[in-house]
């Protein structure tokens, strides 16, 4: 009896002459991580129901149970009283199995056309599509925090580096713009990987289609999964359509991009937040301190944030290397793909939103203020700025428009540098008579390019450090955003 009742639990069971093995039952359920798309499931499942009803292959009443059923399986699951049972293996017969037992055959009629095979692929896109939105507004989140902070740094002038060199000076708003667009083209490839994701499985039934006259574009569109122009966006080959995880390992490629901007940017707060460099505090919220040093404060956010990257990157090779070896159709392998996509999506929006927070600041509840979450030392970054010769380009720009090629002007400011450095002074300290040593065009007006703020605003190009341009730029960052 106690094999009869082990063998009913199972979907598929009636061809076997055994129970499963408890060990192969824990090793091959996925149900503790997969009920993450119970929603997508009944969404879905209710969409499949009403074109069924549509299409007369199940009855209105039928209909009218299976949606009274799932609207009660919904509210167990969302308050908490739903039993998940490891013998079910997956959320699909979970919810499936709990129907049935409210609403009787009218539950066991719900898979008519269907395999869980197209299912799966089916939920996974609905839920990764309703997440990509969601990170889609946390990446104009983390862009608005950070236009808010260089529109407050506009004229704070610091170093430029190449090779983590001293090279030009520049905007430290300029700076952060540079992260605004690498996050905007970030926010501009999920969109792009959620149009792919946005195409329906369903009524792919196991691999080959099936034999009930399904109208598929009718759930497409049901479940909103339609072009910029409404047209239903149906997967158009059905072994593909069960087997492709495309759009999982785009969405994990995109997520991976986004976590090594994410990671760069950290590695520039983590170098400007030391001692070494002092131009930037993060707000004690984000740090944390040592157990045995009283005096650190260690930027911990921003180095998990760097560490988390490679968490990411692991998991885009997983999928990858998951996909690499398998026949068409679905195969096993495919359950694998659910844990390292799933975790990807927690890690970046948890990366963004904590961000953003650092980064922007956050609307403190006692008093209702925004309290800012990087505080800016402008005179250090000037300081460090005037290290280096950051405006020995200019001194060579300067000399070009006197008449001088500009490979002969570069050399000429080696010379002046090489002076400068012997004097342990910046080449805006160089007396008049030594500069013009070094070439007779040079006038007293040589100054105004040595110095940073006519270095800055000497580049009032589209794209360039010019405050002017750093302006329209924000504006542009401004009227986008909104």
């Amino acid at each position: 009896m106690t094999n009869q009742l082990d063998k009913k639990s199972q979907a598929w069971s009636a061809l076997f002459s055994e129970p499963m093995s408890e060990l192969v039952k824990r090793y091959t359920a996925s149900v503790f991580f997969d009920k993450r798309l119970w929603q997508a499931d009944i969404t879905g499942s209710l969409a499949h129901a009403e074109m069924l009803g549509h299409q007369g292959i199940i009855g209105k009443d039928d209909h009218a149970a299976i949606q009274k059923g799932m609207a009660q399986i919904w509210s167990e699951i969302e308050s908490g009283q739903f039993e998940w049972k490891l013998d079910l293996e997956d959320v699909h017969l979970n919810i499936e199995a709990r129907l049935t037992q409210l609403v009787g055959d009218a539950g066991k009629r719900l898979h008519t056309g269907r395999s869980r095979n197209d299912q799966v692929a089916t939920d996974v896109r609905l839920w990764l599509r309703s997440e990509m939105d969601l990170i889609i507004d946390l990446l104009v989140d983390l862009q608005k925090s950070l236009v808010e902070v260089a529109e407050k740094n506009v004229e704070v002038i610091m170093p430029g580096f190449t090779h983590l060199q001293v090279a030009q000076p520049v905007s430290f708003a300029h700076h952060l713009l540079a992260y605004v667009e690498m996050f905007a083209r970030d926010a501009e490839r999920m969109s792009d990987v959620r149009r792919r994701t946005n195409r329906l499985p369903l009524g792919s039934a196991a691999l080959a289609g099936t034999t009930y006259p399904l109208d598929r574009e009718r759930v497409a569109r049901t479940l909103g999964m339609v072009d910029e122009h409404g047209n239903a966006q149906v997967c158009q080959n059905s072994l593909d359509g069960v087997s492709d995880r495309d759009f999982a390992i785009e969405f994990t490629a995109a997520a991976s991009l986004c976590m090594v901007h994410i990671s760069r940017m950290s590695e520039e707060l983590i170098l400007w937040m030391s001692q070494n460099f002092g131009f930037i505090k993060i707000a004690d919220r984000f740090t944390t301190g040592s157990s045995i040093m009283p005096q650190k404060k260690n930027p911990d956010v921003p180095e998990l944030a760097r560490g988390k990257t490679g968490r990411v990157v692991g998991h885009l090779m997983g999928l990858i290397t998951l996909m690499k070896g398998q026949p068409l159709a679905y195969n096993k392998d495919n359950q694998e793909d659910k844990e390292p996509l799933f975790d990807t999506v927690d890690t970046l929006k948890d990366t963004l939103r904590i961000f953003s927070e650092m980064v922007g600041g956050q609307v403190n509840p006692a008093t209702g203020q925004k309290e800012g979450g990087i505080t800016v030392n402008a005179q250090a970054m000037e300081d460090a700025a005037k290290k280096g010769f950051a405006t020995a380009t200019d001194l060579a720009d300067y000399l070009v428009k006197k008449g001088q090629p500009f490979r002969d002007a570069h050399e000429t400011v080696a010379h002046a540098v090489k002076a400068a450095a012997s004097h342990n002074c910046d080449l805006s300290e160089l007396p008049l008579e030594v500069l013009q040593s070094f070439h007779p065009t040079i006038e007293k007006d040589v100054y105004d390019c040595l110095s940073l703020h006519g270095s800055l605003n000497a580049r009032n190009t589209l794209g360039g450090t010019a405050p002017v341009q750093v302006r329209a730029q924000i504006e542009r960052h401004h009227k986008r955003l909104a």
